[in-house]
């Protein structure tokens, strides 16, 4: 039962045990926060990146803030941190947060919760969710470069969502990481060949669906490696040439204020003259709610880049947030 003057807190195991590594949740919370902001209800500012050294373009905390609408509006911060290197000098992952949930009545706080599995999961349902309107239907291969945590949310979602799916093929500059993440895949989902591939180049060249999960800041995948038909999820942001934004069938983002700054390639485009507003096929909220078409011809080739918004994770954390109520589950904390 929820307290006055107190605050919910739960941890990563608070959220597996209501179901927060379950693609369903988030598919569901996601969708209602893209469809909000097609709709404008919502108030998302630029969120601030707080770096040191100008070191690598991983290293970095965001603060991400977000008020969503709807039937049971709520605000929210995500304050997310991330080492490129942390896996590998430190033993640790690569990213790690906190999301705050505030009663937008009051601007109370009611909740505080681990965020780095909410965020992970809530990229996945973006993945899953672009899958669902820009790839093709019934699309059997999935390739996926970069073979860490995140990458194996995304395929399991993607494995949960789509029953067709009955190839992924692998890569990782690591290639033990590709394995490990090939012998999870084969042992949850017998249905699926999990294949490791010697270059990215293979991988991609074998995907109806691509989906980029490095922390690499040099593009490295040119047009000519995508079949036709394909989609690409490009949640890392770094991983394509700026042809293949010039060349493809449709380039669509999840915010184009977000997707058009830091100096990523939409914003270097932008700045050289070569890419618009107007060349943006949609945000994915307006082909959610029909205000622009998603695929229309089996042969486009079609790239999504989601920046990654406030509003898809302070809508997975209520949902959160409210299934812990209902399960009894977490921890009260005194604000006082």
């Amino acid at each position: 039962m929820k307290r006055d003057h107190s605050i919910l807190y739960l941890s990563r195991e608070d959220i597996v045990k209501i179901g927060g590594e379950s693609s369903d949740l988030y598919v569901q919370a996601v969708s209602r926060s893209l469809e909000l902001h097609a709709r404008k209800d919502f108030v998302q500012p630029l969120k601030p990146y707080l770096r040191v050294n100008n070191s690598h373009i991983a290293d970095r905390i965001i603060a991400m803030p977000a008020y969503i609408g709807g039937e049971t509006p709520v605000s929210g911060l995500k304050w997310i941190g991330s080492k490129h290197d942390n896996p590998r000098v430190r033993g640790k992952e690569r990213a790690s947060g906190l999301i705050i949930l505030n009663d937008p009545e009051s601007n109370y706080p009611i909740a505080v919760m681990e965020a780095s599995l909410i965020s992970g999961m809530r990229t996945a349902a973006v993945t899953v969710i672009g899958a669902r309107y820009l790839a093709r239907q019934g699309f059997r291969s999935v390739a996926c470069v970069g073979c860490g945590l995140i990458a194996g949310m995304q395929l399991r979602s993607l494995l949960e969502q789509f029953p067709d799916i009955s190839t992924v093929h692998l890569f990782d500059l690591h290639q033990d990481a590709a394995a490990r993440l090939a012998d999870e895949l084969r042992e949850r989902f017998p249905r699926v060949k999990a294949v490791v591939a010697d270059s990215a180049k293979e991988a991609v060249r074998e995907g109806e669906v691509i989906v980029t999960c490095t922390v690499t800041d040099t593009p490295y995948i040119p047009y000519e490696w995508l079949q036709k038909g394909a989609f690409v999820s490009n949640i890392s942001i770094m991983d394509l040439h700026k042809e293949v934004f010039l060349k493809a069938d449709k380039v669509v983002v999840d915010d184009w204020d977000q997707a058009n700054r830091e100096k990523k390639i939409i914003n270097q485009l932008v700045l050289e003259g070569r890419f618009s507003r107007e060349q943006l096929h949609a945000e994915l909220g307006e082909i959610l709610i029909g205000a622009k078409p998603g695929r229309e011809a089996d042969d486009e080739i079609i790239v999504l880049n989601p920046m990654g918004m406030a509003v898809e994770d302070i809508a997975s954390a209520q949902e959160v947030y409210q299934r812990a109520l209902d399960a009894n589950v977490g921890t009260w904390l005194n604000l006082y």
